[in-house]
Order: C-alpha cells, then sequence, then structure tokens
C-alpha cells in the first residue's frame, strides 16, 4: 500500500454549530457541501473536513473522536492489506464519482479512512 498524504478529517460533535462556524469562519475554509445535520469543507488543495451532528445517523460509528483520511493509490489493495493485517472495516468501500474510500477502526479504537481518486491531486 502507498500512502500518499492526509485527505480527510472527519468528526462527529455535540457542538455542530460551533464546529461549522469555527472550520468556515475562523479557519476560512470553504463549504463544499451542506446538508441537514452535516456540513464539508474543502481546502485549496481538495482536502476534505466534514463536520457531522450526533443525530446524523451515517456516522453513527464515530464514537471516539476525529477520524482521519489517508489517500493511498489503490483503495482495493489498501484494503486488502489492512484486512490481511486484521484490521476491521465498518461498511464496504464506498464510491462517489471518481472518489473512493472506507471507513476501519485501528488498533487503538478509532476510526480511520482510506480514500483515493483517479482525479490527480492538485499540487
Amino acid at each position: 500500500m502507498e500512502v500518499t498524504s492526509l485527505s480527510w478529517v472527519g468528526t462527529r460533535t455535540e457542538s455542530f454549530d460551533e464546529m461549522t462556524r469555527f472550520f468556515g469562519e475562523v479557519m476560512g475554509i470553504d463549504r463544499d457541501d451542506e446538508q441537514p445535520g452535516f456540513v464539508s469543507f474543502k481546502t485549496p488543495r481538495g482536502d476534505k473536513v466534514e463536520v457531522f451532528a450526533m443525530d446524523e445517523s451515517g456516522h453513527d460509528f464515530m464514537t471516539t473522536g476525529p477520524g482521519v483520511g489517508f489517500a493511498v493509490t489503490d483503495v482495493d489493495e489498501a484494503r486488502s492489506e489492512l484486512e490481511a493485517a486484521g484490521i476491521q472495516f465498518m461498511a464496504p468501500t464506498q464510491r462517489e464519482g471518481e472518489f473512493r474510500w472506507a471507513h476501519f477502526r485501528g488498533p487503538d479504537g478509532n476510526i480511520y479512512e482510506i480514500t483515493s481518486s483517479s482525479i490527480p491531486p492538485t499540487p
């Protein structure tokens, strides 16, 4: 597996409004998407910061704090290597357009993600 960068941070929080204001107004990261209980921010390099409200049910597994995503060259290869090492994934690999990702629980019990895209990253 080849990890190329950190690409994503996600947090499920009781302070949803405060965190969305923090990332948008204080940190100055542009909003990329918004739905009830979810706001996504995108850096100029294309990295994502996502905030989930506690009542947003798609990320109930995020119970230990912020999760971090690692960009890899091949999600399927990385997933196979991680599973062979005993790592447990939360769900099947997901896809949205050219982006693919999969969440897993690390040995420390925290949630992490592997992600890749056929779109080259912006330098």
